[in-house]
């Protein structure tokens, strides 16, 4: 399969699956159609059980965040997709606000118990579909959550990965670039990230969907996950929409 036959949202959604692979219970938060897809997809594949926020049918909780923060403190989660406005080199994320605290330029939806989640969900897998210096900044405006904590500090859980639309990274103390995704190269993913990383030697290339995978989405996720996101649902179709649209587009070239 060639990178013409998918899209950048179903390498995403298929790589963030990935990330979550064989553990038991996933939870995609509110306002994460992405993480939602990926959540529902790991759990077509696998043994996993996925928890959207926001959902009727994917959700137990019948009191939203109350159940949610328990369940964490309970260890009975084992992995949570969270994005942010900003995400820095120490992975803090930033889910308030850009700019002076007084004046600021832009508001985000809210922090809803992320840094309570950081300390105690083993795995966070962070992700930004934007990859640009503006949303993978040196420094955080404001922590919302922080990625490091000093070493007196009870943490069981924290951030291990970060999917962007150039590229996957993992987390120890510091990312390191793990893969680029096709049609992308290492000087633009450092050109459009605000912090430093390592960079192995020889620098793969990261895998496209499988055919399993885009099968998945386009059918059973996409299905699924518009109970909750039916506009990205909607956006969810087969990639090309026809033969003649991959015949118009090579030719063009």
């Amino acid at each position: 399969m060639s990178a013409e036959d998918h899209s950048r949202t179903e390498l995403m959604i298929a790589l963030l699956a990935r990330e979550v692979e064989g553990l038991g219970h996933v939870v995609a938060g509110a306002l994460s159609p992405l993480a939602a897809a990926a959540a529902l997809l790991a759990q077509a594949l696998g043994p996993t059980r996925a928890t959207l926020l926001g959902s009727r049918r994917f959700s137990p909780f019948g009191e939203g965040g109350r159940e949610l923060f328990d369940c964490a403190a309970e260890g009975r989660i084992d992995a949570l997709f969270l994005s942010g406005g900003q995400i820095d080199g120490e992975a803090n994320i930033n889910l308030l606000e850009i700019g002076e605290r007084k004046r600021p330029t832009v508001r985000f939806p809210g922090s809803f118990g992320s840094a309570y989640l950081y300390f105690l969900v083993p795995k966070i897998v962070l992700f930004r579909e934007e990859h640009s210096p503006r949303s993978l900044v040196r420094r955080v405006d404001v922590i919302s959550a922080p990625g490091l904590s000093p070493e007196n500090v009870y943490r069981r859980g924290g951030p291990k990965a970060l999917v962007t639309g150039l590229a996957r990274f993992s987390f120890a103390g510091r990312f390191r670039l793990e893969s680029i995704h096709p049609g992308h190269d290492l000087a633009e993913v450092r050109s459009a990230t605000g912090f430093d990383f390592d960079c192995p030697p020889a620098l793969p290339q990261t895998p496209l969907p499988t055919p399993e995978e885009l099968a998945l989405i386009r059918g059973r996720i996409r299905e699924e996950v518009a109970e909750t996101y039916p506009v990205f649902a909607a956006g969810l179709a087969s990639y090309p929409p026809d033969p003649a649209a991959l015949t118009t587009r090579s030719a063009g070239r």
